[in-house]
């Protein structure tokens, strides 16, 4: 499977209400981060579906690369170019 592309070095916080449901990006391609826009197509990947358990803010993953999708997990930090800090 290709790898997916880097949208972001942080996550995208989004304040939601329980019950609300999105499709995050898994491919980083969308123009809509941290959600689906459907430039996923043709691409392998597929958009991963959230539905909020309670409101408030929900840290989503913008690397593409978390462990726990499609919830930031800190793997963004291998893209922070450290010379930057």
């Amino acid at each position: 499977m290709a790898e997916p592309i880097v949208a972001g070095t942080k996550p995208a916080i989004v304040s939601m209400k329980a019950g609300e449901e999105v499709w995050w990006c898994a491919c980083g391609r969308s123009k809509k981060q941290p959600f689906c826009d459907g430039s996923h197509e043709g691409t392998g990947f597929s958009p991963v579906q959230y539905i909020a358990e309670k409101d408030g803010d929900v840290y989503f993953c913008t690397c593409k690369h978390t462990q726990k999708p499609p919830l930031c997990d800190g793997s963004h930090k291998q893209f922070i170019d450290k010379n930057k800090a």
